[in-house]
């Protein structure tokens, strides 16, 4: 009974922690973002570590059927920390200082970085105004958000372009 609440639990937390980082899930630092003793992936992309996480459920999952107790409560332990390590990073991820790196190319990447904040920032505001289309009632209203939403789709664009310009120099400057 406990066992099976706990893994409910935590299929629950793992669930609110996707969809919390979905905005970001893709975005990169220059630095790891979490010590090698809480997450084995090489990647910077929270992606990673969710993923990371979600197959240390399933490992947990396995282990309570197979009823092999050390391993369940090492499991469970070592996941919840998961959590609340990838729960802390996405709440504090705009107080990230942007992360040091190479003289050359730390430019360029702390450009990227900014680029990405920029684009999940509008990728949320954009998402705000279509949400408040939809329930407006009054003509002008719709109006005008479809225009915001139209100026946002041009920004979201542009800020897509930049930082396949910026990807490219990048690219150039690693070579």
């Amino acid at each position: 009974m406990k066992t099976t609440r706990l893994l409910h639990i935590l299929h629950q937390q793992l669930e609110e922690l996707r969809t919390r980082v979905a905005p970001l899930a893709h975005y990169a630092t220059l630095s790891a973002r979490f010590d090698r003793h809480l997450f084995k992936t090489r990647s910077t992309l929270l992606q990673a570590c969710v993923d990371e996480a979600q197959a240390h459920y399933d490992e947990l999952c396995q282990a309570v059927e197979r009823r092999q107790l050390p391993q369940v409560a090492w499991l469970a332990e070592h996941l919840s920390a998961q959590i609340e390590a990838i729960t802390r990073e996405t709440a504090s991820w705009t107080l990230r200082g942007w992360d040091n790196g190479a003289a050359g190319i730390t430019k360029w990447q702390r450009k990227r970085l900014q680029h990405q904040e920029f684009e999940r920032r509008l990728i949320e505001m954009k998402a705000q105004r279509v949400q408040q289309h939809a329930q407006a009632t009054s003509l002008t209203d719709q109006q005008r958000l479809a225009r915001e939403i139209d100026a946002f789709t041009g920004r979201i664009e542009r800020c897509h372009r930049a930082l396949a310009d910026i990807e490219g120099v990048l690219a150039r400057l690693t070579r």
